[in-house]
C-alpha cells in the first residue's frame, strides 16, 4: 500500500508511464518507495511479460525522485500476479477508452484479426457471445484526440515519410502522437520509426511499442517483411476496426493515420470507425501528380471527410551550390490547395537525407531537426496545430 501523505511517494505516483501511456499511480503499479541507505527505493509491479519501455520508466521515476528532492532513485521491477494482471488489463481498458469507456463501465472485445498467414493479431478470443463491445474512444464526442489521415492518389509521392516525420515533429512540440499504419499491404512505419520489437500484450490488449516519442501500430508486427498480405474488404475492415478497439493507444493528443494510396477499402472503413478524422492530401509538384492527388481528395469528401490541406513533397533540391532545382516540375501543390479550397500546409524539400533516415529507422525530424528538411516539417506540424480541429463531431456515417 502507498501512503499519500508522503510527498516523494505522491511525487512518484504521479510519474508518467512512457510504456502505459498513464501515471504509475493511475494504473495502480507503484508497491512502495522507501528511502535508506542514501537512495530511494522505488518499487513497481508490472506484467509478467515484462514492461514495454523498462529505461525510459527508470530515467522518468529518476526525474521525479530528484524534483522532489529525494536521494538518487533505484528502480526494481516485480511481476504481477495474475489477479493484478487482470486488474490492470481493466485499467487500461477504461483509460484508453476515454469518457465513452466510463458510460459503458469499459468492457470490451479482445482482437479476432488475422495475420497474412492465417494467425491471430494478438488477442485470446471469445466464447460465442463474447463480453460487450468496446466503445470507439476516437468517434466519442468527448474524445479531445485529433485524427489525421495522411492520404494520397497514387503510391511514390512520400507519404509515409510525410507521415512519420509529421508525427515526430508533433511529438517534438510536447504532443502525445500515435500513428496507425493502415497502409495495409504497404507497411513500412515501424521501420521508418526503427522500431525492431512487437507490441506488448495485457490480457487481450495489444501496447503499441514507441520510438522517437511517437506509438505505433502495424500491421508489419503480425506478418513477416516478405510476406505478402492478400485480403479482401471486409478482412481489411475487421483488421482496422481491432486496431482501433483493441490497442491501448492512452488517449492521444494525435493519431495519425498512414492511409494507402488511392481510393480503396481502406478510406471507406476509415470514415466509418472514424468519422472525426481529419485529411491531408500529399501531392509532388508534377502536374501529372497534383491530378491523380485530386481522386483521393474527392472520394475523402465523399465520405464527408473534411480535407484540411495540402502537402507538397519532393519540392525542390538545393545543390551545394545553394541554388534549389525543381527535379519533378513546379506548382503542384498549390494548385491542387487552390482547386480544393484549402491551404497548401508545407513543401518539403527532396534531400537523400530524407530516403537515408526512413532506410536508418531515424526520421530527419528526429535526428536532424535543425536541418532544411526538419525546419519544413516543424513548420508543417506547426501549421497543423494552428488549424485546430475540423469539427467537434458529426453523427456516424453509414456506407452502403
Amino acid at each position: 500500500m502507498t501512503n499519500p501523505d508522503n510527498p516523494l511517494e505522491e511525487a512518484v505516483r504521479g510519474v508518467f508511464d512512457p510504456g502505459l501511456f498513464d501515471s504509475i499511480g493511475d494504473l495502480g503499479l507503484l508497491r512502495s518507495v522507501k528511502t535508506r541507505r542514501g537512495r530511494t527505493e522505488v518499487v513497481v509491479a508490472v506484467p509478467a511479460a515484462g514492461h514495454p519501455a523498462p529505461r525510459e520508466l527508470a530515467a522518468e521515476v529518476e526525474k521525479a525522485v530528484a524534483a522532489a528532492g529525494g536521494a538518487p532513485s533505484a528502480l526494481e521491477l516485480v511481476n504481477m500476479t495474475e489477479a493484478e494482471e487482470a486488474e490492470l488489463h481493466a485499467r487500461l481498458r477504461e483509460l484508453g477508452s476515454g469518457p465513452s469507456a466510463h458510460r459503458a463501465g469499459g468492457e470490451a472485445a479482445g482482437p479476432h484479426g488475422h495475420d497474412g498467414a492465417g494467425h491471430g493479431a494478438g488477442g485470446n478470443g471469445h466464447g460465442a457471445e463474447g463480453p460487450t463491445p468496446r466503445p470507439n474512444p476516437f468517434a466519442d464526442k468527448a474524445s479531445h484526440t485529433r485524427v489525421i489521415a495522411i492520404s494520397s492518389g497514387k503510391g511514390g509521392v512520400g507519404k509515409s515519410t510525410v507521415t512519420v516525420n509529421l508525427a515526430v515533429a508533433l511529438a517534438r512540440r510536447g504532443a502525445s502522437v500515435a500513428i496507425l499504419d493502415a497502409d495495409v499491404y504497404g507497411f513500412s512505419v515501424p521501420s521508418m520509426l526503427g522500431i525492431d520489437r512487437p507490441p506488448s500484450v495485457v490480457g487481450d490488449l495489444l501496447i503499441p511499442p514507441v520510438a522517437h516519442g511517437v506509438r505505433c501500430i502495424s500491421m508489419g508486427f503480425f506478418v513477416n517483411e516478405d510476406q505478402a498480405v492478400m485480403w479482401r474488404g471486409p478482412m481489411l475492415h475487421k483488421a482496422l476496426e481491432q486496431f482501433l478497439l483493441d490497442v491501448h493507444w492512452g488517449r492521444p493528443d494525435f493519431l495519425v493515420l498512414d492511409l494507402p494510396p488511392g481510393t480503396g477499402d481502406v478510406a471507406m472503413s476509415i470514415a466509418q470507425f472514424v468519422p472525426r478524422a481529419e485529411v491531408l492530401v500529399v501531392t509532388t509538384p508534377q502536374v501529372a501528380a497534383e491530378r491523380v492527388a485530386q481522386r483521393a481528395a474527392v472520394l475523402a469528401r465523399q465520405l464527408r471527410l473534411p480535407v484540411r490541406g495540402v502537402i507538397e513533397n519532393q519540392s525542390w533540391f538545393t545543390g551545394d551550390d545553394g541554388k534549389r532545382y525543381e527535379l519533378f516540375g513546379h506548382g503542384g501543390g498549390e494548385t491542387l490547395a487552390k482547386s480544393l479550397g484549402v491551404a497548401l500546409l508545407g513543401q518539403i524539400p527532396f534531400l537523400p537525407a530524407l530516403r537515408q533516415a526512413g532506410d536508418a529507422g531515424v526520421p530527419v525530424a528526429a535526428f536532424d531537426p535543425e536541418g532544411e528538411a526538419g525546419r519544413a516539417f516543424a513548420s508543417l506540424a506547426e501549421r497543423v496545430v494552428a488549424l485546430g480541429p475540423g469539427r467537434v463531431y458529426r453523427s456516424e456515417l453509414s456506407i452502403g
